[in-house]
């Protein structure tokens, strides 16, 4: 809750003023038993009419009080718990995006979408009940007792018998509790990344028939989590009744007691009708503990949650400055390069070594699972070497500035991914002051401004998520114009042009020709990698060959095999 609560530093003065109108209430709250209770001695009794009016004033001065600290308060509590709520969403977000990718894989989408959601609100919930009521319960308790004893000691003595045992009840429901709801929070976890899995592939579960699998999949989650809410929920609300049935039977004892003293006249009847009031009070505050329990303890488990987010050191990319100034021709070379993802003990990449020369085309192919796409993952420096270096001009990786050497690389990953907004937004996402020739310009070389201009609103069609209303090959040319308008130095394009026809995408590598950078694509066609300088081979996350595509086909039996099986489907289609 640490971190949590170092959220709340910023509102101090308004934590202060809510706090004090909290004070005015309970004051307030506590005075009017004790002001009825005169009342009725001093007026009803009696039948003294003046001391009616007198205390019937004082009394509705104390209410209208009460009414305008009440909502003056609530106001506080509200901006402080969306504010501090806002601020810790943002904190949030800011910190997830300088994780790494091996922390990514550590925390799913699911589990950071439901501290985003369902956690924050918790917590924003649990502030404005601590600022709204909270503090007023415990001291609603605590002050009854103290004002029973002042009207009347020995009917009171029963509260000092009673309530310590209540608390010692809630806090172990509220320890019991947290636990509880820390389980259902994690639930929550499963059935979100479920939900999110299934509008992802909405489209492969239709094609597949696998509508039942998923239902099925869904229920037996989802049921947990009704299981797991409904025990937390009742275990909770169990203690209610609890409370009640402790209390209520004290209420009794003070009625009886009351009256044997009230006959006996060592009582006044607005002394026992006073601390009937603040034992109601007390019943009321104690209830309140219920839904304060269960609030806490939601709001410690989310907390936990989020701390746990929040307190995940992030490495330092720009671990060197002393590159700053230096422009990137884009000579690459890589010396001992092996790679293996966290968690793991295989090797994804095993002793890479090849060197690149400005402005050469580099083609690799591979068959799935070769370890292409992770060597590419390696220049950006989305993820580190375990062994071995990789240099760009001569100079170690480590020691460019991570945003000057991700600014000079044009990144086109396997998976086009596009982002809710208009088409000209999503190719500005790689250049953001780009101008509006610019723009086109990139489209044009990625061989989609043709298709953009046929669109109704042209540039200024709106993109649906991961761009739902586009073509596979329409998204590949915008991700490749989103790479293009940035003028990269490392242009590098993993097999991104799969969903091109052959001309479309022979235009289009025509058209990167012209860019003075050094291109890197991994690809499948044959076609697309005899256009380049060299052709790397790799296998099982190895190099098995590099060379041109003639000599590959001298010396490799593997490029010959591919080479071949390749001509043999071109071929078949023609027939």
């Amino acid at each position: 809750m640490k971190t949590i609560l170092s959220f709340l530093k910023p509102f101090k003065l308004s934590i202060i003023i809510a706090y004090s109108l909290t004070l005015v209430e309970l004051t307030a709250e506590l005075l009017f038993p004790l002001f009825l209770g005169l009342m009725i001695d001093q007026g009803i009794v009696p039948a003294n009419m003046d001391k009616i009016q007198m205390w019937g004033a004082i009394m509705i001065a104390v209410t209208i009080i009460l009414f305008f600290a009440g909502i003056i308060n609530s106001y506080y509590s509200s901006h402080i718990s969306t504010a501090s709520a806002y601020q810790i969403r943002e904190k949030l977000f800011e910190h997830i995006q300088q994780f790494s990718f091996e922390q990514l894989n550590i925390y799913p989408t699911s589990m950071l979408l439901t501290r985003f959601t369902n956690d924050i609100r918790q917590i924003q919930n649990t502030i404005f009940m601590a600022l709204r009521i909270m503090l007023k319960a415990p001291l609603m308790v605590f002050g009854s007792i103290m004002m029973s004893f002042i009207v009347n000691p020995q009917i009171s003595i029963i509260f000092l018998i009673i309530v310590p045992v209540l608390i010692v009840f809630l806090y172990w429901v509220l320890m019991k509790g947290s636990s509880m709801f820390s389980t259902v929070q994690k639930r929550i976890d499963q059935v979100n990344r479920i939900i999110q899995e299934n509008i992802a592939g909405m489209r492969i579960i239709k094609a597949f028939l696998r509508k039942d699998h998923e239902n099925n999949r869904f229920t037996k989650t989802n049921r947990l989590l009704q299981r797991e809410t409904q025990t937390a929920f009742r275990f909770v609300e169990a203690s209610m009744p609890v409370l009640l049935l402790v209390m209520n039977v004290s209420l009794v004892f003070i009625l009886w007691f009351g009256n044997k003293q009230s006959i006996a006249g060592t009582a006044a009847v607005g002394d026992v009708v006073a601390i009937v009031n603040y034992a109601l009070r007390t019943v009321m505050s104690v209830s309140m503990f219920t839904f304060i329990a269960l609030a806490f303890s939601r709001a410690k488990a989310s907390s936990e949650r989020i701390e746990e987010i929040l307190t995940e050191k992030v490495s330092s990319e720009n671990t060197s400055s002393q590159l700053t100034d230096k422009n990137i021709t884009g000579k690459i070379a890589c010396q001992h390069v092996s790679f293996t993802y966290p968690n793991s003990r295989v090797n994804v990449l095993e002793d890479i070594t090849f060197d690149i020369q400005p402005r050469e085309q580099l083609a690799i192919l591979g068959a799935t699972g070769s370890g292409k796409s992770t060597l590419f993952q390696l220049f950006p420096r989305l993820y580190q070497p375990t062994k071995g270096s990789i240099f760009i001009d001569d100079e170690p990786i480590d020691a460019y500035p991570i945003d000057q050497l991700r600014h000079d690389i044009g990144y086109v990953s396997q998976i086009p991914l596009l982002f809710t907004g208009t088409i000209a937004e999503n190719i500005t996402f790689g250049k953001e002051l780009a101008t509006e020739a610019e723009v086109i310009q990139a489209a044009k070389d990625a061989q989609i401004h043709k298709s953009i201009m046929s669109f109704p609103d042209q540039y200024q069609t709106v993109i649906g998520q991961k761009g739902v209303n586009l073509s596979g090959g329409q998204k590949q040319r915008i991700s490749i114009a989103r790479a293009l308008i940035r003028k990269p130095k490392i242009l590098m394009l993993d097999d991104s042009t799969s969903a091109l026809d052959m001309h479309t995408e022979s235009l289009l590598l025509d058209a990167i020709d012209s860019y003075d950078c050094t291109i890197i694509i991994i690809t499948q066609k044959v076609s697309t990698a005899k256009r380049a300088n060299r052709i790397l081979l790799l296998d099982e996350g190895r190099i098995l060959h590099i060379d041109s595509h003639e000599e590959l086909l001298k010396k490799s039996q593997l490029y010959q095999d591919i080479v071949t099986s390749q001509s043999q489907k071109e071929v078949a289609n023609v027939e």
